[in-house]
């Protein structure tokens, strides 16, 4: 939609209320008229700032997509926030201005929403204006700076103390697709709840009951929901979400889950002990290198996985796999009957780490698109139970899923049939085998190794990776940190965001910024990611953590290596969990599939997908080497 026309369509909205709300005739309204006028002419005013930023960023925001195809990126996304309220502010102005003369006509509760909806269209205000100053002084085309420390922290002391409640009352999800909406409200009064009795000696079924209890007046005050979220979200720690999400883990949601989604044949936990793994090298199968089991913190421990197959394939009851699972109760769902016909084994493994932030969920929480992958690729999955923060800190979680990945290769002979063994694929012919992760494990491990020795050294030295600008900027007072943003992060002249009434205490931290290429890939160095298969990245345009694909997928089509980005509409990040929410959450998670089928079937998949009707719902950029796989 044309940005002009969304601005002059808001201008007369607000001309035509304000009009009509303070014409000669007596309103029988009162002080709520007022209000509406007041909030109109707010509105009016903000709309008029905002017109030449937008105009700004839509003359410069493209330099920032992955490619044309793809138009993707942070500051995209946060215009077509604005745009989402801009639009209900327009369509909720026509209404009042329709019907406010008539006798059914809520005066207070559009009043309400009107106001909200001013709010947060202030505070996006506000962030076009420090996205602004982020395009300012980053280089051309980048969408981190990670080089400037001072800055980021300045941003985030703004943003902390910047009113954040608007958005999780009346407006809340107002940006997402209409069919989620429901659904985030039900989060967001859970979290509320869940926070208000959290810390409460309580079993797990009596805080549910009493978050249940406490739940109504959250329902029945929409700006009541909305601060105590904000109460929660600037102080509660860490070990809070952490409940909060493993809520999903509980028998009862785990329970509905399994009802919801594919039944499947297999599926059952493997417990791997701690064992050097010998695998033999890509590059010359006739030499071997020697896993070590994962050591980070506590030293040597069993790794946990979770091995899901929509049908039962022949090896996967047999003794030598069933030892791992320890007694797991009917790992097998199939009974055991001469006549039950057992599939011959898949050519493919697909291996996956759940989501959670490597702080919550176990792969239980994401059975339910798992099962769908399983059924829909047609191949066993195994995901990976990695240990969560803060309990086990980084690198504990990566030496899990790296060894689980080793043993995986080790035992391929469990997983895939004899006749797709590793060792005899070539990389060329088969990035998608277990063959074709590229790098020579020994190459892998010892980066491995040194990444996780550097970041032990740099706990012990915080002065080996400090720099000198950011500590002394931690030991300045928190009134000087916040007099220095406001010294650089001003706003134009007649202008302030609204300030929230429950301050964020930020401490600063005893550990320096880990800046480890295996924390984030976009720390990595080009030597790190050489030799990576083709990548495929699919993300939503409404994830805060957008432009990290975004930056990703520039990394490495700079590289030469093989990579596609698919962008996805009006979903929030965690979509993979949604999926059986709408048809929206659907399609993304159709498009994973079709992702990873590509992996395993690159010609077949490629054709499909060039057929396939994407464009209303999703933007797709690719970069391709040559090889067979890419796109």
């Amino acid at each position: 939609m044309d940005h002009s026309a969304v601005f002059t369509a808001l201008d007369k909205v607000c001309e035509e209320n304000i009009c009509v709300l303070s014409g000669p005739s007596e309103s029988p309204y009162g002080t709520v008229t007022k209000r509406l006028v007041a909030c109109m002419r707010k509105i009016r005013q903000h709309g008029r700032a905002l017109e030449p930023v937008v105009a700004s960023f839509t003359a410069v925001y493209h330099h920032y997509d992955f490619d044309a195809q793809t138009p993707a990126n942070g500051y995209r996304t946060l215009v077509k926030v604005l745009q989402s309220c801009l639009m209900h502010i327009i369509h909720k102005g026509r209404y009042i201005a329709s019907n406010c003369r008539g006798a059914f006509f809520r005066a207070e509760h559009n009043a309400a929403e009107m106001e909200a909806y001013c709010s947060a269209l202030c505070q996006l205000r506000a962030l076009l204006h420090l996205a602004q100053r982020l395009i300012h002084d980053n280089a051309h085309g980048q969408l981190h700076s990670p080089q400037d420390a001072d800055l980021s922290d300045r941003f985030v002391q703004e943003y902390s103390s910047m009113h954040k409640a608007c958005f999780y009352g009346r407006c809340l999800g107002f940006q997402f697709s209409p069919a989620l909406r429901p659904f985030l409200q039900t989060i967001v009064i859970s979290m509320v709840s869940y926070g208000e009795t959290y810390g409460r000696q309580q079993s797990g079924i009596g805080t549910a009951a009493l978050s249940l209890l406490t739940s109504g007046k959250y329902v029945i005050d929409p700006e009541l929901r909305g601060a105590e979220f904000e109460r929660i979200t600037q102080n509660l720690d860490l070990h809070f979400w952490k409940s909060f999400w493993n809520v999903t883990e509980s028998d009862i949601l785990s329970g509905f889950t399994r009802i919801a989604s594919n039944p499947v044949q297999v599926n059952f936990m493997l417990t791997v002990p701690p064992e050097n793994l010998r695998l033999p090298l890509a590059s010359d199968p006739r030499l071997s290198t020697s896993v070590s089991p994962p050591v980070a913190h506590w030293g040597p421990g069993p790794v946990h996985m979770r091995l899901i197959s929509y049908d039962l394939r022949d090896g996967q009851d047999s003794e030598e796999l069933l030892r791992f699972s320890q007694g797991d109760v009917a790992p097998i769902a199939s009974p055991r009957l001469p006549w039950v016909q057992k599939k011959p084994p898949s050519p493919w493994l697909l291996i996956h780490f759940h989501g959670g932030g490597f702080v919550a969920q176990t792969s239980r929480s994401h059975e339910n698109y798992l099962r769908n992958w399983s059924k829909e690729l047609s191949v066993p999955v195994l995901s990976v139970d990695y240990s969560l923060s803060p309990e086990a800190p980084f690198p504990r979680a990566l030496e899990e899923c790296f060894y689980a990945y080793c043993w995986a290769l080790k035992h391929c002979h469990l997983l895939v049939p004899p006749g797709s063994d590793f060792q005899t694929i070539q990389p060329a012919e088969r990035r998608g085998s277990l063959s074709a992760l590229g790098r020579d494990t020994a190459l892998l491990l010892s980066d491995l190794t040194q990444g996780a020795s550097n970041w032990i050294q740099s706990l012990l030295d915080p002065a080996r990776t400090a720099p000198t600008q950011g500590a002394d900027h931690r030991t300045a007072s928190p009134g000087a940190a916040m007099a220095g943003a406001a010294a650089v992060l001003h706003y134009p002249d007649g202008f302030e965001p609204l300030r929230s009434e429950c301050h964020a205490h930020v401490l600063p931290t005893s550990y320096p910024v880990i800046k480890n290429p295996f924390v984030s890939p976009l720390l990595a160095p080009t030597g790190q990611l050489k030799g990576l298969p083709p990548v495929h990245l699919v993300a939503s345009a409404l994830d805060a953590l957008l432009d990290d694909s975004v930056m990703f997928a520039k990394k490495l089509r700079a590289m030469g290596q093989a990579v596609t980005l698919t962008v996805v509409d009006d979903l929030p990040h965690g979509f993979l969990s949604l999926v059986q929410i709408c048809k929206e959450t659907q399609f993304a998670c159709d498009i994973c599939v079709s992702r990873i089928r590509m992996v395993f079937q690159p010609d077949a998949a490629s054709a499909a997908l060039a057929d396939a009707d994407l464009a209303p719902r999703c933007r797709v950029g690719s970069a391709t080497t040559g090889r067979k796989t890419a796109l």
